[in-house]
């Protein structure tokens, strides 16, 4: 089986969000194109409680983009975004979320950030994404979505951790950077770690591949 993995397609991530990711509005219509092509489609969803210590507002000695401690690790400092049960948390309008198998949330407990769809920041909680993952056979995903230096990566990091063979939909991403390079950093170092490269239109060709061999 082969999941594709869409990473925090919401709200808050796209123009005029809270904390929009540049471009992100893009990446849905991708998104939307090849979900057809998969046999398990899931999306995650930041669904933080309110005051998230992770939200800048939560501490009085930090600002919006501060590096500061959060559950013993660094942490950015960011703006109030994704809360449960608000417009901001929901998903895109435009995101086709009747082809949706199954969504996974993160980000539920407000003493520690969770950029992946599998784990908190400090892997001490997992969510149930790779349980449903295996629960329906899956072996390889495919990632993309937002934002590609923050959570695709680390959840594109920890697939490749749980056993699967992991792809990253390079033009299905798009990236905070909030330091110049950290998108490029982010593809390197997924690359570096096993994460194959591909583009949307890849698997189509495949897809055509495989009915021409049926």
């Amino acid at each position: 089986m082969h999941a594709l993995l869409l990473i925090d397609l919401q709200n808050d991530f796209i123009t005029s969000g809270a904390l929009a990711v540049p471009d992100g509005n893009a990446v849905i219509p991708i998104a939307n194109r090849i979900m057809g092509h998969y046999d398990f489609v899931v999306a995650t969803q930041d669904w933080h409680p309110a005051g998230h210590g992770s939200f800048a507002e939560s501490h009085s000695d930090v600002k919006i983009g501060d590096l500061f401690q959060l559950a013993g690790l660094p942490q950015v400092a960011w703006p109030v975004h994704c809360v449960q049960h608000t417009p901001g948390a929901q998903f895109v309008d435009e995101l086709d979320t009747k082809q949706l198998n199954h969504i996974t949330r993160k980000g539920t407990d407000p003493e520690i950030d969770s950029y992946s769809g599998f784990y908190d920041n400090g892997h001490r909680k997992a969510t149930d994404l790779e349980r449903t993952l295996q629960d329906n056979h899956v072996r390889c995903v495919d990632v993309m979505g937002l934002a590609t230096d923050y959570c695709v990566k680390f959840t594109a990091l920890d697939a490749l951790t749980a056993g699967f063979e992991t792809r990253l939909i390079v033009d299905g991403c798009r990236g905070v950077n909030l330091q110049p390079g950290d998108v490029d950093n982010a593809i390197k170092e997924m690359r570096q770690s096993g994460v194959t490269m591909i583009h949307s239109i890849d698997i189509f060709s495949s897809t055509k591949k495989q009915k021409q061999r049926q």
